[in-house]
């Protein structure tokens, strides 16, 4: 007991300075503003609804496509005798029980206009004293001037009657999601492809921007959930599967949204609330919102690391995981949420729960009797913020539970003084509300061309026979595939809408991959023939009748073949699979094509890794696009035809079968286990391409490695160099990937990991140092005793194909969470 007590004691003071310095006159602020809280106040400050409660959707010439109502039904589980029921009522029984969720039922000439009750807004702000709103009307793109009149609105009368300015969130998560007019950028996926944290620097200052401009002051993103399983449906929605370009990227993100000064962010900034806090992208069953079960390490070393960074990187707020780890649901755990984030890294921001996610404890997680408890659990356990969409029922719960000395009051007062420390960090009590003169960039060339910039530096070429690309012009191209001519493919799930669907006349002026290869090889040279196409009124896989003889038919006249293939947009549960392989038809389709004998090119249009191993081998040439925005089918124009060079790398491991899914940094045995004799047993992983893989038009080379010292304690620092020589005879950018492994340890090393990286412009000919500065510290590892542990030993340094070895001298073991 001893023992124990001395070892918390020491990992609670492990880190003791303040993640945001703290600013003692902003502080006082705080403190004078609680202190004249009633609990009724206090409470109602940890509680967010959502806009769609605080008004009505006004529906004109209302008819009801039963078709949709069975596809969103289905899309959503519910049971086939529920759907069968519900269709057989009247029109308007279906829209009394559908009408007010955020989902299309109608008929193409039924229009919706949503409009604010200010009666309600009245009294949901006068008598339960609610400090934040959320969402977008039916989740869809509302205009600038609708933003600035709602939110002001909203901001005047929580000024009128709690003389505290609501915290309005909106789900900005590649650009402004849902605000019309503005810029979208290409996915997180795509950013981090591009290497290149400058861009995720650039693509969040610009959000920043274009959301004040809009009256929102905060965005609920950068997400950092690590994308290691390709089943999971918001693969696309993070950087990656790597632990440290994930935290690199997080950094560059909050300072390009929040500013130089987190405690002074200025009506151009926003805060941040990075998600999913944490493991969430990790499900067992691939499925959205389903349990993750991992290690205490692989938690500890890869999961914890991203939002680590951005703890101390000062983000404002965090989204909590919806799901569970290893039976613990995250909005339960004291020592996650309060423990690891608050105490061991003094972060004083807040925590705010995912949709509705605090009822989950008691109707999915079943760890709570009713919603009461769950209450309990969650503010007990950190929790600051509670997204009840759709109900004030958590502020009488919450102050019973005061009441009856469940939920102590101090635990009420940390909670409403993370959120106010919040509202004055984002200046909202000077200035509530933002927008109009001063943001006349918004939505303009200079974004537009940030945004395209990001696009080309983060589509990957995989594939390149015979340099059959660049792409001459003159030529005749027949482009075939689902996603050939739609914007929605290009822009993903959080695009205008939640799934991204429904959309198309809010991005009519931006160009589709047929338009943008229309302008650059001229329209009366590309033959448009897509053979399979999208299902838009069923669930995002969904497609057509497939009309694939056309296309083969088509391709007699063309010389070349693109084919744009991949997945709809999505997000969230109705992006979950049952079938990791790319569709049947869109395979048949590039099987048939193969059979003329024309060159084929695949563009990879998906937001996620689907299966294609037997397809591949038929193309010349592959891209990989991943989800590129606005602006993803000019950049593909431009790379295609050599106006701008590849540089991108593989964010994650491309699986090649279904039972070799794995990540870049395996466990070294997972490779090379075997089992001689009759079972002739071989675990060798089979991949399509690895983590960190990119062609370019031109080629690199790297030489002189080294490092300013061979062997090293814990305490140093090492100083390792690389040069690298553009060889071709084309501009280029080459990202730099520094890796280490540890050859022996007391548990099974990884294969490698990713420490480090840098992105550089290189001209023909041209030679560049690129240096690193690696702390030994990182190549610590998580001990079986759940100890940071670095051993002595023998470690190897990695620059593409160069290699340098390096020794520990001397084993140290930290008493400490974090080091």
């Amino acid at each position: 007991m001893v023992l124990a007590g001395s070892l918390c004691g020491a990992w609670a003071q492990g880190s003791t300075k303040p993640a945001i310095p703290r600013d003692a006159e902003l502080e006082a602020k705080v403190e004078k503003t609680l202190s004249k809280m009633t609990l009724d106040e206090k409470i109602g400050q940890m509680l967010e609804l959502n806009l769609d409660v605080l008004g009505n959707m006004k529906v004109e010439n209302a008819k009801v496509d039963r078709d949709k109502v069975r596809s969103v039904l289905q899309q959503y589980g519910a049971p086939t005798k529920e759907v069968e029921s519900l269709l057989k009522k009247s029109d308007k029984e279906i829209i009394e029980r559908l009408g007010s969720y955020p989902v299309d039922i109608y008929q193409g000439d039924t229009k919706r206009v949503w409009q604010l009750n200010e009666t309600m807004l009245d009294t949901i702000i006068s008598k339960y004293k609610v400090g934040s709103i959320l969402n977008a009307p039916g989740t869809r793109a509302a205009t600038v001037e609708q933003w600035r009149n709602w939110i002001g609105i909203i901001q005047k009368k929580s000024m009128k009657y709690i003389g505290i300015p609501d915290i309005y969130g909106l789900d900005h998560n590649h650009g402004v999601t849902y605000t019309q007019g503005g810029t979208l950028f290409p996915q997180p996926i795509n950013i981090g492809a591009s290497f290149n944290t400058e861009l995720a620097f650039r693509g969040a200052e610009i959000t920043a921007y274009e959301s004040r401009a809009s009256n929102c002051p905060w965005v609920y993103n950068p997400v950092v959930d690590l994308s290691r399983d390709p089943r999971w449906p918001r693969v696309y929605e993070s950087f990656g599967e790597d632990a440290i370009l994930n935290s690199k990227m997080v950094v560059a993100e909050i300072k390009g949204y929040q500013g130089e000064d987190n405690n002074h962010i200025d009506r151009y900034h926003v805060g941040t609330s990075t998600k999913h806090y944490f493991a969430y992208g990790a499900p067992w069953t691939g499925k959205d919102r389903t349990p993750a079960y991992l290690s205490p390490q692989m938690i500890r070393e890869k999961y914890f690391e991203p939002f680590k960074a951005a703890a101390l990187a000062g983000t404002l707020t965090m989204m909590v995981n919806s799901a569970s780890i290893n039976g613990v649901p995250v909005h339960a755990s004291y020592e996650y949420l309060t423990k690891w984030l608050k105490e061991d890294l003094q972060w004083d921001g807040f925590l705010v729960t995912d949709w509705a996610d605090i009822n989950n404890l008691f109707s999915r997680e079943k760890v709570a009797k009713d919603k009461k408890d769950a209450i309990r659990i969650a503010i007990n356990a950190g929790i600051d913020m509670s997204m009840d969409p759709y109900s004030v029922e958590f502020c009488i719960l919450l102050k019973e539970l005061v009441n009856e000395g469940k939920v102590p009051m101090s635990r009420i007062d940390d909670a409403v003084r993370r959120i106010l420390r919040a509202k004055y960090r984002l200046g909202l009590f000077e200035e509530p509300n933002t927008g109009g003169k001063g943001y006349e960039k918004f939505g303009g060339e200079e974004f537009a061309q940030a945004a395209l910039k990001a696009a080309e530096e983060s589509e990957v070429l995989l594939k390149n026979e015979g340099n059959i690309l660049p792409l001459a012009k003159g030529k005749k191209i027949l482009l075939t595939g689902p996603n050939a001519n739609q914007m929605r493919c290009l822009h993903g799930g959080w695009s205008y809408t939640w799934q991204g669907s429904k959309a198309e006349d809010l991005s009519e002026k931006y160009n589709t991959i047929y338009k943008a290869l229309c302008n650059k090889y001229g329209k009366e040279n590309i033959i448009l023939e897509q053979g399979v196409t999208y299902n838009e009124e069923g669930a995002y896989y969904d497609e057509n009748e497939p009309q694939i003889d056309k296309a083969v038919a088509a391709a007699a006249q063309a010389d070349i073949i693109i084919a744009a293939i991949g997945e709809n947009s999505y997000t969230e549960t109705p992006g979950n699979l049952t079938d990791l392989w790319l569709s049947e038809n869109q395979r048949n389709l590039v099987k048939a094509l193969a059979k003329t004998g024309k060159p084929i090119i695949l563009v990879l249009n998906e937001g996620r890794p689907r299966l294609i191993a037997d397809i591949e081998p038929l193309a010349k040439a592959v891209v990989d696009i991943l989800i590129p925005g606005n602006y993803g089918g000019d950049a593909l124009a431009n790379l295609l035809a050599g106006d701008a060079n590849f540089s991108a790398k593989m964010p994650y491991t491309y699986p090649r079968e279904i039972n070799s899914l794995n990540t870049y940094d395996y466990k070294v045995s997972e490779e090379v286990g075997t089992m001689a004799g009759a079972y002739n047993y071989d675990a060798k992983v089979s991949l399509q391409w690895p983590f960190g893989y990119g062609l370019s038009y031109t080629t690199f080379e790297y030489s002189n490695l080294r490092v300013d010292r061979t062997s090293f304690t814990a305490d140093d620092m090492l100083n390792v160099t690389v040069d690298v020589k553009n060889t071709g005879n084309r501009a280029g950018k080459e990202a730099v990937l520094l890796y280490t492994s540890d050859i022996v340890a007391s548990i099974v090393p990884d294969n490698k990991r990713l420490r480090d990286f840098q992105k550089v412009s290189l001209e023909p000919g041209q030679q560049q140092t690129v240096s690193f500065q690696l702390p030994a510290k990182s190549m610590a590892f998580v001990g079986a005793d759940g100890r940071w542990t670095l051993e002595e030993g023998d470690f190897t340094l990695r620059v593409g194909r160069l290699t340098q070895d390096v020794k520990c001298t001397k084993t140290k073991v930290w008493d400490t969470p974090n080091i």
